[in-house]
């Protein structure tokens, strides 16, 4: 099967909190389109754009060779404790990892220290009598009648789905196993989700959480996936549906089904692979990724052209930028940090009288005041509107007229009475205070990963983050701002640019001084057939391209460093190599090497990626051509400048690669707008690309 064929089309569809986003691929360019998420039954939302960007292409469904997708439905349905009702059943004796955590206070200082609950309350978790030894010999027989037992107590709970965690099953899954085929006897109905598939790695409690995690959201998300297929079948849709995962790469829909927790991050990373092309394309190999839209705001780091990539994450988080205060998840994905801050975050004034901004989000229903669904409450884009950054009439092409008058009262209602500010004064402190909260979460997340910031380019995305940007590279420093094309619906854009790849591990802990060479060939055999086996859907026949990937550590070590390894086979000699690549890893992380002490691989991973060709880095044209013509002026708040200016408006769409035009300016189009203030000036980039650059 051949999914990128070079005059076909392929349609990308993202769900956000409040944007359903659209983009289509044709021979002869792309087709975008935007319409509000449908909460209660999102794949309504995406039939309605995918219908309506057909018919504005003139496309008919049937002609489509691909579909790609990617959705925060998963993440919001745990942040917002939507999933299904989940039983835990785990080791005699363990019932209540989950409570114990890390076993530590993220935050010892503070007294009154809130821990993320977890997803199952402690009656519904059950406990098994058998037991695993840690090089997954069996210590105790699993005992079925217990388990028997178990399963007719789920059905008195209505227990809908269940997470099945042992002790040391990463080693061997035999007891798990048998656990799902009796309960599937006794309530075929029942989703089980297993731990040493879900996650086939060491510690207890990571292991644990992403299988309840996993379980809490599979109803949900198989449900969703099984109607939105047939939606798209219903439609006249016979092309493939890829979902996009935490990683960036693409894998099936059956995988999405049965793993939905790899799918959490999924709408962002579309953003980060986006930014990671921008970035070839101008020949930036150190940026920063903000990709802020309607309900949240992600901050990716690219180095050497690349975002981050970890194998863990936190989600549901009780303290914003606290590490250990949410729920981890041990699953590939794009390192980024992510903050409640759109175009739907609320504002209001809190009990010390300051204005302050989300992280609750008016989302699309009922939306911002001034979409006249219902919002009462004054929001980042009233604020926007208000200052003159949005035309009300042209807002997402004109599908949504926005009310001025609307917004005003919203905002001298709850922000600036309450604050004694003029509504001009409220919406101009909104969006400094939200632009700050963008700012001090990238200085964060630059400082964790010891990164500077200074010397990057910022590549904004999404439908708010073309407004935002030039502020935030302000504050932080940044000389050069990049809007891609198509930044309003840029990870929609980038799942296009995805590559179909499958992430497989296994910990096995092994001794380089007693490296087991035969051992290591036939776990990443293993690895390989399960990565291949996925890939394979998608990809067909092409060529496949694998890394190997250890977790190694110096012995007596808490933590590990991901080390890349040579994917050929091993002898007993390459225990030295092994040492080698782990000892260079470390000194370049941490300045130093501790000589004497010996080396421990906990972690294998096999990364399969379908051959994919690349293009070298570009570097931007410097010489302009022409001068972008302003269709009329308005007047906009500049921050900067600390009052409204004439501003310059500028249709996207009549510029052409090396025109020049100099802030205050806003250069309008259907899914987003650039705002260019006094203090900088830009140029179209060869490849369309709106490049913002301060003025000495």
């Amino acid at each position: 099967m051949t999914t990128r064929k070079e005059t076909g089309y392929r349609l990308a569809v993202d769900i956000g909190g409040t944007f359903t986003d659209i983009v289509l691929e044709t021979p002869d360019g792309f087709e975008s389109g935007k319409v509000l998420t449908t909460p209660e039954r999102p794949e309504q939302g995406v039939i309605d754009g995918v219908k309506m960007v057909l018919d504005k292409a003139k496309v008919a469904a049937s002609q489509l060779d691909l579909v790609i997708h990617g959705t925060t439905l998963a993440t919001n349905a745990i942040i917002e404790r939507r999933g299904a009702r989940t039983a835990l059943i785990t080791t005699r004796g363990f019932r209540d990892t989950l409570e114990f955590a890390f076993g530590h206070r993220f935050d010892q200082y503070d007294l009154e220290l809130e821990r993320p609950e977890p997803l199952v309350s402690r009656p519904l978790r059950f406990e098994a009598t058998e037991r695993m030894a840690a090089d997954g010999s069996i210590l105790l027989a699993l005992d079925e009648a217990n388990v028997r037992a178990l399963a007719k107590e789920l059905v008195r709970e209505k227990i809908e789905s269940v997470a099945v965690c042992f002790i040391n099953a990463y080693r061997n899954g035999a007891h798990e196993k048998r656990v799902r085929d009796i309960l599937l006897e006794e309530s075929p109905q029942l989703f089980v989700c297993l731990s040493h598939e879900v996650c086939p790695e060491i510690r207890e409690y990571e292991r644990t959480s992403t299988t309840v995690a996993n379980a809490y959201v599979q109803p949900l998300m198989s449900t969703y996936l099984g109607k939105l297929s047939d939606a798209l079948t219903a439609l006249g849709v016979g092309a493939p549906l890829l979902m996009i995962m935490s990683s960036g790469s693409l894998t099936s829909i059956e995988t999405a089904r049965r793993l939905p927790i790899r799918l959490v991050e999924s709408g962002p990373a579309g953003g980060a692979i986006l930014a990671r092309d921008v970035a070839k394309e101008i020949g930036a190999p150190r940026s920063v990724a903000l990709d802020m839209g309607g309900t949240t705001a992600k901050i990716i780091l690219l180095t050497d052209y690349e975002p981050r990539h970890a194998r863990s994450m936190e989600v549901a988080r009780a303290y914003r930028f606290l590490a250990g205060s949410g729920l981890p998840l041990r699953i590939p994905v794009i390192e980024m940090i992510e903050i409640g801050a759109g175009g739907g975050s609320i504002a209001h004034v809190d009990e010390l009288g300051r204005v302050a901004v989300g992280p609750e989000s008016a989302g699309s229903v009922p939306g911002p005041a001034c979409y006249g669904r219902g919002g009462l409450r004054p929001t980042v884009t009233d604020s926007d509107l208000l200052l003159g950054k949005l035309d009300p009439a042209a807002f997402a092409a004109g599908s949504i007229i926005l009310n001025v008058d609307v917004a005003r009262r919203a905002a001298e209602e709850h922000v600036g009475n309450p604050a004694g500010l003029s509504w001009a004064d409220a919406a101009a402190g909104v969006c400094e205070i939200v632009d700050e909260n963008m700012a001090n979460a990238t200085r964060v997340h630059a400082a964790d990963a010891g990164e500077e910031l200074e010397s990057r380019v910022l590549i904004a995305t999404g439908g708010a983050g073309p407004l935002h940007a030039a502020r935030i590279a302000e504050k932080l420093g940044i000389a050069t701002v990049v809007i891609p094309k198509a930044a309003g619906v840029g990870s929609a854009y980038g799942f296009l640019k995805a590559p179909i790849a499958y992430e497989a591990v296994h910990s096995r802990i092994m001794h380089l001084a007693k490296f087991d060479a035969d051992s290591a060939n036939a776990i990443f055999a293993e690895l390989r057939i399960e990565a291949e086996g996925v890939v394979r859907i998608a990809a067909g026949d092409r060529p496949l391209r694998e890394r190997r990937f250890a977790d190694m550590r110096y012995k007596g070590q808490g933590h590990e460093l991901s080390v890349e390894i040579p994917a050929n086979v091993y002898e007993a000699n390459d225990a030295t190599k092994l040492a080698e690549l782990f000892e260079a890893q470390y000194q370049k992380n941490y300045g130093r090497r501790i000589p004497n002490l010996s080396v421990e691989a906990l972690t294998w991973t096999v990364v399969l990626t379908a051959h994919e060709e690349s293009e070298p880095p570009r570097k931007l044209m410097e010489n302009a051509r022409s001068q972008a013509e302003a269709i009329r002026t308005a007047r906009v708040f500049d921050a900067e400048v600390g009052d409204f200016v004439d501003a310059q408006v500028i249709r996207r769409e009549t510029t052409q690669p090396g025109a020049v035009f100099s802030g205050p300016a806003l250069i309008v189009e259907d899914q987003t707008t650039v705002w260019a203030p006094s203090s900088f000036h830009g140029q179209i980039s060869p490849g369309g690309h709106v490049i913002l650059r301060r003025k000495d």
